[in-house]
C-alpha cells in the first residue's frame, strides 16, 4: 500500500508541475470571516480582500499550497 501511496504522489506532483509559472485567476467566492488565522493570511497573501474580489498570480509552490488551504473559498479561471 506504501508504494501505490508514493506513486499517486509523485503523478499529483507532474501535474501540478504543468501549471508552475503560469498565470491564473483566483475569484473569492465566500466570505472568509470565520476562518482561522491560517486560512485568512493564506487569503490576503492571495490578494483577495472580500467576496468577488479578484487576483491574477503567477502559480509557484507558495501560491499552489495557499490555494490549497482555501480551495473551498475560491474559484480559479
Amino acid at each position: 500500500m506504501w508504494i501505490q501511496n508514493k506513486n499517486k504522489k509523485q503523478s499529483n506532483q507532474m501535474k501540478l508541475e504543468n501549471f508552475l509559472n503560469k498565470k491564473v485567476t483566483i475569484t473569492q467566492i465566500k466570505s472568509g470571516l470565520k476562518f482561522n488565522d491560517r486560512q485568512k493570511g493564506s487569503l490576503i497573501g492571495l490578494g483577495l480582500r472580500g467576496i468577488g474580489s479578484s487576483s491574477e498570480l503567477t502559480v509557484t509552490q507558495a501560491v499552489l499550497g495557499m490555494i490549497k488551504k482555501v480551495s473551498h473559498v475560491i474559484k480559479i479561471n
